[in-house]
């Protein structure tokens, strides 16, 4: 076999390039001898450097005395269970391997002569000069200049490349600042027609308080027989003292009949006041919270309560208001698109009003309450198992018992009047069902009385008589913790259930098994059928959102509401059409179903006891 060629040789893209001695022009022949194998077909070279027993380019090659070659570990570790030879089989033991050096260098070539096959020209020449490749002076002076003009062209687009990317971020900044500048400016135009709205509302019922009080006093004044009011007038028209108007230490001022005096009375007991009374006196500065006025006292504590729970929860009540108004401004948008202008221009204050009308009722329903006050607490001690966490209370068709349960394996039910109205150490339940696992959930059958269904942390479902205290049906599809079940309203044989396996299941009463299933890929916290129609369920999951489905059409969600920023714990309808979810995140929020939009999401306690609400 040839060994090395004289002079250095290195790859390229063609080959391998050789250095002619004593020559200083460069050829580009394909060196074929054995220092330089051909990588032209390297499927064909690894398939032949193959270990039999290992399926990889061998390591450190060993010959057999039947003439096979293998990796050293492989073989080795072959004899010390079989004394054969892994090709064909003929006797053979470790004293007949012996080292194959010229394998195992062609094979270090092979490896490297594919990893220069894949490279690229550059690593080409950079691997030829580690080798010593000796360049004429002429050749470097070529070859710097071509790096260099490609270096500066490199430059260059990088250059153009790193401005047009700053270039069009600086535009896309300017138009979502653009954007958002018109967003607030629409913002403050909604503001300000609203406090002018909200102003002449005000004065008008300030107007009609005044006009009430001076009713009142007129009807007191006709009814005393000790003043005479119209004498007193006529002298006061001819300059003398009054004494209906008579006020202070005996002191006499004339009747307050000047619009100047009446316009400065009736504004100056307005809430947010413009100025604050000092010992200078007023001041024409306005106050930066309205809220946190100290004269504001004088309007009573029921005011200052509500506007302290406001001011709490302010950003999410500027947020709900901020979504209605745009919300009312697309709409006249797109009327604009379809009515004349005139009809427009008249049906625009509607608009305006619609939105405002509708955030205030939302302002009002949130101050209306400010606390909650318990007016039953439940005592049901179990002697048999020390925790009695409840997971779920669910009340029946009536609202006359309720029933609870959770990880003490039992469904009690409890007649509401008694625990409401008696006072107990310990309420004991009317029925109690034993079950064999940790329960989840309850849904009471609202149309069936006596049926009651439970979820598992086995994934069971469960559908119990509570007058025998026995189970009537039992699904068993889930395959991890159920965590929510709920009868549907409108069609009594209808029950849903979700899980943590990632499934929600439709079920019947009169089959056994489930009769739909989606697979919503996430764990299921709860399920909720609207009440006012089996085809519609709302899926609260662990992707912090809600999925609502149509299971007409059961392939993908009718709507997905996005808002909490963790696992939505708990769904409820409050209506047909709107939706209340709880989420781990310490918010609730309201949901339009119908127009698949955020009502309202301000936050509230969670409360685990019965209680009531006290209207202050």
């Amino acid at each position: 076999m040839a060994m090395a060629s004289v002079g250095a040789s290195f790859p390229s893209a063609l080959g391998f390039v050789k250095e002619e001695p004593h020559m200083d022009v460069w050829s580009s022949d394909v060196d074929h001898n054995c220092e330089t194998v051909d990588v032209s077909r390297p499927a064909d070279v690894d398939k032949d450097f193959l270990c039999p027993i290992c399926f990889q380019t061998m390591q450190d090659a060993f010959l057999t005395s039947c003439g096979h070659s293998f990796c050293y570990a492989c073989i080795t570790t072959h004899l010390s269970n079989r004394s054969n030879c892994p090709s064909c089989a003929r006797y053979l033991t470790a004293d007949q391997l012996i080292p194959n050096f010229l394998l195992t260098k062609l094979m270090k070539k092979a490896t490297a002569s594919q990893l220069l096959g894949q490279s690229s020209p550059v690593e080409h020449l950079r691997i030829a000069l580690q080798q010593g490749a000796e360049l004429p002076m002429k050749e470097l002076d070529s070859l710097l200049h071509l790096l260099g003009e490609r270096k500066r062209k490199l430059v260059q687009e990088e250059a153009e490349s790193n401005m047009d990317v700053l270039l069009d971020f600086l535009h896309l900044s300017r138009q979502r600042k653009q954007e958002e500048l018109q967003e607030l400016q629409g913002d403050l135009h909604f503001l300000k027609e609203d406090i002018a709205t909200v102003e002449r509302r005000r004065q008008d019922l300030l107007r009609a308080k005044d006009k009430f009080a001076k009713r009142a006093r007129i009807s007191a004044d006709l009814s005393s027989p000790n003043l005479d009011t119209y004498s007193g007038c006529e002298k006061a028209s001819k300059g003398g003292a009054v004494s209906v108007w008579r006020g202070g230490q005996g002191g006499a001022f004339a009747p307050p009949s000047e619009p100047k005096f009446k316009a400065r009375n009736s504004t100056k007991n307005i809430a947010f006041s413009h100025g604050v009374k000092k010992e200078g006196g007023i001041t024409g500065k306005f106050l930066e919270n309205p809220f946190l006025d100290p004269r504001a006292e004088a309007t009573g504590a029921h005011t200052v309560s509500k506007k302290r729970r406001v001011l709490a929860q302010f950003e999410d009540l500027q947020e709900a208001y901020l979504l209605r108004r745009r919300q009312v401004a697309r709409n006249q948008r797109q009327r604009q698109m379809q009515e004349t202008i005139k009809k427009e221009s008249c049906k625009g204050s509607e608009s305006s009003k619609d939105g405002l009308e509708d955030f205030e009722s939302v302002l009002t329903a949130f101050t209306r309450y400010s606390r909650l006050r318990v007016v039953a607490e439940l005592h049901h001690g179990d002697l048999f198992h020390s925790s009695n966490i409840v997971s779920s209370i669910e009340f029946d068709r009536d609202d006359e018992f309720f029933a609870t349960a959770g990880v003490s394996r039992r469904i009690k039910v409890f007649d509401f009047a008694t625990v409401v109205n008696e006072v107990a150490d310990v309420h004991c339940p009317v029925v109690e069902i034993p079950t064999r696992s940790k329960l989840s959930c309850l849904s009471w059958n609202k149309c069936v009385k006596p049926l009651i269904a439970s979820s598992d942390y086995e994934g069971i479902v469960t559908v119990w008589d509570v007058n025998t205290r026995q189970s009537v049906m039992e699904y068993e599809e889930h395959e991890k913790r159920a965590w929510s079940v709920d009868f549907s309203r409108t069609e009594p044989s209808m029950l849903v259930s979700g899980s943590d396996d990632g499934k929600v299941k439709v079920w019947s009463t009169r089959q056994e098994s489930s009769a739909l299933t989606l697979d919503m890929r996430a764990n299921i916290c709860c399920v909720k059928f609207n009440p006012g129609s089996s085809n519609y369920v709302a899926v609260g999951s662990a992707d912090h959102h809600i999925h609502y489905f149509d299971l007409r059409n059961p392939s993908m969600p009718l709507y997905v509401f996005k808002g909490h920023r963790k696992a939505v714990s708990y769904v409820k309808f409050v209506s047909p059409t709107e939706l209340a979810s709880a989420s781990t995140d310490s918010t609730l929020r309201l949901w339009d179903v119908q127009n698949n939009r955020s009502v309202c999401q301000p936050f509230l306690p969670h409360f685990n006891t019965f209680q009531d609400i006290d209207n202050l």
